[in-house]
């Protein structure tokens, strides 16, 4: 049987789906990611440069938590309002360990959790 996963995510959230169990499994992990904060004098000396390197390290954490969720998928449907699923397919294209896994992507508005659910099965053909 195949192993098949549908991931939304934004940078606030990520539901997993796993399309090969019966029933399906639905998983919710939320990101520690804060909002990306733009330019301002930080009292600490920081500066543009440190904000943006410590928002880039703290989405790091988030897309390595995710993958780390995933198994050994055979393919993934990657979904999802925003940059995080371009982001989230770009870290797994540098993983070695998944690069037997057919990736899509597909451009969605924020959905809840059922919608995810049914969009994941529509795309694996699973009609129970």
């Amino acid at each position: 049987m195949s192993n098949n996963i549908g991931i939304w995510i934004d940078h606030k959230k990520t539901v997993i789906v796993s399309a090969s169990a019966d029933p399906i499994v639905a998983r919710t992990l939320e990101s520690e990611v804060g909002p990306h904060s733009h330019y301002s004098v930080m009292p600490d000396g920081g500066g543009e440069k440190n904000s943006e390197a410590r928002y880039g390290q703290h989405l790091d954490q988030y897309y390595d938590t995710v993958i780390s969720q995933l198994g050994k998928p055979d393919a993934l449907l990657i979904f999802g309002p925003g940059e995080a699923k371009l982001q989230l397919k770009e870290r797994l294209a540098r993983s070695k360990a998944l690069s037997h896994c057919s990736i899509e992507l597909d451009t969605t508005d924020k959905l809840t959790d059922p919608q995810i659910v049914a969009k994941v099965k529509k795309h694996y053909g699973i009609h129970h």
